[in-house]
């Protein structure tokens, strides 16, 4: 055994390694991401570690693997569970043969910039287990036990983090991890089990999905996951708090304490296993508290049970949470919802400014949302926009459909191109839609490599199929880079791993048939230009390869070969290669135009823009 100071990410990937998975699979999506790359980066014998395609292509894959009778992984970001959706309902009425756990990691208060989406409710619709951490350590160990509970009932496991917990660090004891149980793949061919062809096989599945959930509650109790303390003191209060919340009760009843709070006079139910909810040990609560405080982040999941199990028993206390407007169902909790609601419930006089220093975003040091030094997306918006202009097109009257990725950041300014942004690969839907919807001006799709992978090409056949008037402009930097630079499918061979192949996009569109098809180099910004201009032009669908690979990826292996260099005997700090490109390594210091060569990847785009020829690029030494 090794203590190691790891986050909920990698404790829970060394907790499914120490419960002997075989396959994990996944797409990358913040804050879920690192549990899969912390894989990666161990490369532990015998065991397959992939990046998937999407999301239902992971859960697929990893619920072959359980159905052979092996463990299994899967790991995903809430948006990522809606593509994967499709596919785990069936399998979870199918249920599982070997130990299949599935990962999601959502996100309160939108740090990635998607929905808020509250996971608990797939587990719910599904008639699925859910556990939730509280911390990393937390994690580590209910990753093993998710794994027995999905082979002892004999179905998918949920395992939910939020952002807090999946990206919070601790020191977790972790214990050796060895080789995975050698297990003979199985063949079961069972049609009522593994089919959905007919009404009774989807009845009968149905029936058997619900007695499992009734047995996983029944492991659950038996486990203990879920941790009820009774204070000795009857009719006061009790507090029930799941996930992260749980991390920030002992500082918040700390505080409290300075202001007449007994945390001894408190009942607490700490539940881990947030489905099937704890009935028994929420009933065991009620029957002991007058006052019951809820917290858990988003959806009042928990609370609304909660008050089913009040009304059975015709309890006639209170209880505090989001069902009577006490708390938000946006945003993350911390200390401040602690201290809220035990305001609410006891009438203590905390003041306000006893809260101060508690707040993340105190210490945060504000930053601008734009593309990296050098990144190729930077001249493709510059094209697009020049594009326009030579075209006699204003911003405002011309769609450019934005995607999920780096390319969104071409929302912002100095480029302002991009409207728009819904899921992955739904841009060329978007642009459909507005060419349908009788707009008359050109209409331009914008996607990522691995998105056009992930979700694009359905789009696009449906585009070819009905010669739909627009432009497609795939934005391939090789990489899946927002996310921290995984491998995709149109990734280099070089960087794919052992025995992988690169699929190339510049292949596959001109066989779907499109018939106009370019490709362009967004560092070469005179060209870029024209090419979009004619692209955009052509009649039907137009689709326009901008290559060029992530500039982070090429610094740090150090293949930058120029930088650029003012000649300040020429500049008249006019900014115009400030405000058109936004670039981080220009800056004005002193009176006077500085490059930073530590961001500078020699791009030239600073150098296209300048008019009066004071910028010049220069090879590194």
């Amino acid at each position: 055994m090794s203590r190691q100071i790891i986050n909920g990410n990698e404790a829970l990937a060394l907790g499914a390694l120490r419960a002997g998975v075989k396959v994990v699979t996944g797409y990358p999506g913040t804050p879920s991401t690192r549990c899969l790359a912390s894989l990666l980066a161990l490369d532990p014998p015998q065991r397959h570690v992939e990046w998937s395609t999407n999301e239902k292509v992971a859960l697929e894959i990893a619920a072959g693997a359980a159905w052979a009778g092996q463990r299994a992984l899967c790991t995903m970001k809430m948006s990522g569970l809606n593509v994967a959706y499709d596919s785990l309902i069936s399998i979870a009425y199918s249920g599982v043969v070997g130990g299949l756990v599935i990962y999601v990691a959502d996100d309160p208060a939108a740090n990635a910039g998607m929905a808020e989406q509250d996971s608990r409710g797939f587990a719910i619709m599904s008639d699925l287990p859910m556990l939730e951490p509280a911390s990393p350590v937390e994690a580590y160990r209910l990753a093993q036990e998710a794994f027995e509970l999905s082979e002892q009932v004999g179905t998918p496991v949920f395992i939910r983090l939020v952002t807090a917990v999946a990206n919070s660090k601790t020191v977790v004891d972790v214990e050796e991890y060895g080789l995975p149980p050698q297990r003979e793949a199985q063949l079961i061919r069972d049609i009522n089990r593994f089919t959905k062809a007919g009404s009774a096989i989807c009845m009968q599945q149905h029936r058997d999905l619900i007695a499992r959930l009734e047995k996983a509650e029944q492991w659950i109790a038996a486990r203990g996951l879920n941790e009820l303390s009774l204070s000795t003191v009857a009719g006061g209060l009790g507090v029930v708090a799941a996930g992260a919340v749980i991390a920030y009760l002992d500082e918040g009843f700390e505080l409290a304490a300075r202001y007449g709070f007994d945390p001894q006079a408190v009942s607490l139910l700490k539940v881990r296993a947030v489905h099937p909810f704890p009935a028994a040990e929420a009933r065991a609560l009620l029957e002991h508290c007058q006052t019951v405080l809820v917290l858990e982040e988003l959806e009042p999941h928990i609370e609304k049970s909660l008050a089913v199990e009040a009304y059975r028993m015709n309890w006639q206390g209170r209880i505090i949470g989001k069902l009577d407007g006490t708390f938000s169902r946006v945003g993350a909790y911390d200390v401040h919802q602690v201290i809220e609601g035990l305001i609410k419930a006891l009438g203590l006089s905390i003041p306000a400014e006893a809260l101060q220093g508690y707040a993340a975003e105190e210490y945060a040091a504000a930053r601008p949302i734009t593309v990296c030094a050098g990144c190729p997306h930077r001249g493709t918006f510059m094209a697009i926009n020049e594009a326009l202009r030579k075209l006699r097109y204003r911003k405002d009257e011309v769609m450019v459909t934005g995607d999920i990725g780096c390319t969104i950041l071409g929302m912002n300014p100095p480029f302002n191109t991009i409207w728009n942004e819904v899921s992955m690969g739904a841009s060329i839907g978007l642009a459909q839609g507005y060419v349908h919807a009788g707009v008359k001006t050109p209409v331009i799709a914008t996607m990522g490599d691995s998105t056009f992978f992930h979700a694009g090409i359905p789009g696009l056949v449906n585009a070819i199929q009905h010669q739909v008037p627009l432009t497609l402009i795939i934005m391939d930097n090789g990489w899946t880079a927002m996310t921290g630079m995984q491998v995709n499918p149109g990734t280099r061979a070089t960087f794919q791993g052992e025995g992988g192949q690169q699929v190339d996009i510049a292949r596959i569109v001109p066989a779907l048939g499109v018939e106009h098809f370019y490709q362009m180099d967004p560092s070469d910004l005179r060209s870029s230009v024209e090419i979009l201009k004619e692209a955009i032009q052509q009649p039907g669908v137009k689709v326009v390869l901008a290559r060029m690979e992530c500039a982070i990826q090429f610094h740090r292996r150090g293949e930058n070969t120029t930088l650029a260099v003012v000649d300040m005997d020429k500049c008249v700090l006019c900014k115009l290669c400030i405000t058109q490109t936004g670039c981080p390594a220009l800056s004005i210091e002193e009176g006077e135009l500085k490059v930073d060569p530590a961001l500078c990847t020699g791009c030239s785009l600073c150098m296209a823009v300048c008019n009066l020829d004071a910028i010049h690029m220069e090879r590194v030494k």
